[in-house]
């Protein structure tokens, strides 16, 4: 189910919130778990419910990982206490488990990421092989469920925590319900177990409170709108753009770069704010996962800014116990330089987001080893060249085939300039601006006023104004801020012209 669609916004969410609440209000709190799982799965399976044997059993799986170190952790402590020297034998217990319960985690990850590596890569896999052995394998044609890098990850941070001896005792119940909970499932942020579970389980967050609820509708009112008037509109001329590479020439090839960079922008700064402000509504804060990086200064910068808690993620689960910066200098940059790759191949199954992802790691690398000069840089350079280099590594990532970018690219340092096509003007000619300039000379003119308007101000939101985390934290549940909440979701609402997935959806 999409939020930017009638049967979440009309039905669903309304069914959610109520039912969710009252349920609480008898403190039956497991039966609001329960109701808040089936929401949950109802909201994942709405498209294909055949997707619910895959999230339901990736659950009773990595539960069961969790449940066996458990009681190995368990088993271990009590042999323990029952020695002589009990600090001691505690000392030594710890060590113990961490042995006893390896390959039980070894094997959860192996499972985990072998899920993944079906569903995700089996017919890149099978693609390549025939390429490089010249075989004739078919293609499985294996439909990628919704959201399954994100669920899965959560799970592999899960289970690792529990090897660790980080995760508390939690009833499958509630475990179901992190790993579920709807506003985060299919897109993200990747929430760790220390940062949900404890709210789920907290009585006090069980009732309606108020100024969560207005937070949590101005939030999500704000994505919505980012998504449905920016991204979206963007989205109409990135398509066309996309599809028509080689008669694009400079002018088009430019004003398409320049649109996927702002459409990816505002389309996941919207789909995290949603997730947020439903959360919110729930009473369930959920992390910061997106955090204006576009006023990046740096490479590094902006990777501490987009998908924070995948970042994050690589970090703690890849980077560190790879050695991280503990091992010199030289396997220091070789250890970013994997996380970048595995970044690039964990967007998708082609090369294209392998090269983007390789791309970044190799721009990292180099503002690390020329951190000082990157440094001393004027702040308005180093902005420029962030962001000029963000917007070509996006044409990789945007394009279907390496060639496509490559031609993309081409035509950008060709000096062939055309005019702009009508397919990217009639994208920018929004019903809202329509009215406003549609009948005067202006648009008969300069007809491209449309483009520049949507360009211009996106840069502005883009740059100029606080980010929504700023917002939520002066935000107050008052007649303005109410009034600018309706305007922006009939705005959207009315503006919803057909299914528009969220473009993270597809990883």
């Amino acid at each position: 189910m999409l939020f930017n669609s009638y049967i979440f916004i009309f039905l669903f969410l309304p069914i959610c919130i109520i039912g969710y609440f009252l349920i609480n209000k008898t403190g039956r709190y497991r039966l609001g778990h329960a109701f808040l799982l089936g929401m949950s799965l109802w909201f994942y399976g709405y498209f294909n419910p055949a997707y619910l044997l895959i999230i339901i059993a990736s659950v009773c799986i990595n539960f069961t990982f969790y449940t066996l170190m458990k009681r190995m952790q368990k088993q271990t402590m009590l042999e323990a206490v029952t020695e002589n020297d009990e600090l001691q034998n505690l000392a030594s217990a710890s060590i113990g488990h961490l042995k006893k319960c390896k390959p039980v985690m070894v094997l959860a990850v192996v499972v985990n990421l072998g899920i993944i590596g079906y569903f995700k890569y089996m017919d890149f896999f099978i693609e390549n092989v025939n390429a490089i052995v010249k075989t004739d394998w078919p293609l499985m044609h294996i439909v990628l469920p919704l959201g399954i890098s994100f669920f899965t990850f959560q799970q592999i941070s899960f289970v690792v925590d529990t090897y660790r001896g980080e995760v508390p005792t939690y009833d499958f119940l509630t475990y179901a319900c992190y790993v579920t909970f709807f506003p985060q499932l299919v897109a993200g942020p990747i929430v760790t177990h220390d940062e949900m579970i404890p709210q789920l389980m907290n009585p006090a967050k069980k009732h309606v409170d108020w100024n969560n609820m207005a937070m949590g509708f101005y939030m999500f009112a704000m994505g919505l709108a980012k998504k449905i008037l920016i991204a979206d509109v963007f989205g109409v001329a990135v398509n066309w753009g996309y599809e028509n590479v080689p008669e694009l020439k400079a002018t088009n090839a430019i004003l398409i770069a320049i649109a996927y960079y702002f459409q990816i922008y505002f389309d996941f700064s919207g789909y995290c704010d949603m997730a947020i402000g439903l959360g919110k509504m729930l009473n369930i804060e959920l992390p910061v996962n997106f955090d204006s990086p576009y006023k990046s200064l740096s490479i590094v910068e902006f990777w501490k800014r987009w998908h924070k808690t995948l970042t994050r993620f690589f970090t703690r689960y890849v980077y560190i116990p790879l050695g991280g910066n503990r091992k010199g200098k030289v396997l220091t940059l070789v250890n970013i330089f994997i996380v970048f790759f595995l970044s690039g191949l964990w967007h998708g199954a082609a090369w294209t987001f392998v090269l983007w992802g390789v791309m970044n790691g190799i721009f990292v690398i180099i503002n690390r080893i020329f951190k000082k000069q990157f440094d001393a840089m004027h702040p308005a350079l180093g902005w420029i060249i962030t962001q000029t280099f963000t917007c070509l590594a996006w044409v990789f990532f945007r394009a279907e085939t390496i060639s496509d970018a490559i031609m993309v690219i081409k035509q950008m340092l060709y000096v062939d300039f055309t005019n702009i096509d009508v397919n990217i003007l009639y994208a920018f000619q929004t019903s809202p601006l329509k009215y406003l300039f549609d009948g005067t000379s202006v648009t008969h003119s300069l007809p491209f006023i449309y483009v520049g308007i949507y360009y211009f101000l996106a840069l502005i939101l883009v740059l100029g104004f606080r980010n929504s985390h700023e917002r939520m934290m002066t935000f107050k549940p008052n007649v303005k801020n109410m009034l600018w909440t309706a305007v922006l979701m009939a705005a959207s609402v009315l503006s919803f012209s057909g299914i528009s997935t969220f473009l993270y959806f597809n990883f």
